[in-house]
């Protein structure tokens, strides 16, 4: 039985954009602790290559592997801050319109006959 693969969505410009910059920012912190992509590799857990793919912000590349990357330079506490809640102008806006809509109060309805 042959495989069937599954036609995937072209990947916006910007995601693949963002991707580059986190990888180039892990990069430079990496380079800024006088650690070797073997050095990372060995903290996180990780291969070498897989370093290498998160420098190289390769979307294939597993969260997880970025994350792990992350942790291991001591930087993960600033994901706190990624999809915050808080900081969700658009969500807050959106919640906020919902919670003054008017809500229509439910009657009973009065069977007695």
């Amino acid at each position: 039985m042959k495989s069937r693969l599954i036609p995937t969505a072209p990947v916006p410009r910007t995601v693949t954009d963002l991707a580059a910059q986190l990888g180039k920012r892990i990069r430079v912190a990496r380079i800024r602790r006088k650690l070797r992509q073997q050095d990372l590799a060995d903290r996180a857990g990780l291969s070498r290559t897989a370093i290498e793919a998160v420098e190289s912000g390769k979307l294939s590349t597993g969260l997880g592997t970025y994350l792990r990357a992350l942790w291991a330079m001591g930087l993960a506490d600033n994901l706190d801050l990624v999809a915050d809640p808080g900081l969700d102008r658009d969500g807050l806006a959106l919640e906020l319109n919902r919670q003054t809509m008017r809500v229509q109060v439910q009657r009973k309805v009065d069977n007695d006959f």
